[in-house]
C-alpha cells in the first residue's frame, strides 16, 4: 500500500475515533442528567435502568472498537497495516474501505467464519 493510501486510512480511522469519543461525551452528559430523573414508580425506574444498561453495552462495544482503531493507527506507523494477520497477504482496499479495522483478508475471514460454525 502506498503512502497516499496509508494517509487516507489514517485520516479515516482518526475521524472515526473522534466521532466515537464525541458520542461517549454525549452519553456521559445524558447519564448525569438522568440521575436527576430517578423519580417515579418502579416501572419508570426499571425503564431508566434498562436504557442505561443498553447504552453501557453499546459504549463497551465502542470502547473495544476504539482499541481496534488505535491498534490500526499503530500498524500504520509500523508499516504493517493492511496485511492479513493469518496469511500475511495484503487485504483488499475495498475491504479496508468498508471495514478499516479489518485484520483478515476475505479468504481467511471466510475460513474463520466457516470454522466458527
Amino acid at each position: 500500500m502506498d503512502e497516499k493510501m496509508l494517509k487516507h486510512f489514517e485520516e479515516k480511522l482518526l475521524n472515526w475515533k473522534q466521532e466515537l469519543l464525541k458520542e461517549v461525551g454525549v452519553t456521559i452528559g445524558q447519564n448525569l442528567s438522568r440521575e436527576r430523573e430517578r423519580q417515579g414508580d418502579f416501572g419508570d425506574l426499571a425503564n431508566i435502568e434498562a436504557d442505561q444498561n443498553f447504552m453501557l453495552r453499546i459504549r463497551d462495544r465502542e470502547r473495544k472498537l476504539i482499541a481496534k482503531i488505535d491498534k490500526c493507527l499503530q500498524q500504520i506507523k509500523d508499516g504493517t497495516y493492511g496485511h492479513c494477520k493469518s496469511c500475511g497477504e495484503e487485504i483488499d482496499i475495498k475491504r479496508l474501505e468498508a471495514r478499516p479495522v479489518a485484520s483478515l483478508c476475505i479468504a481467511c475471514k471466510t475460513e474463520q467464519e466457516r470454522y466458527e460454525r
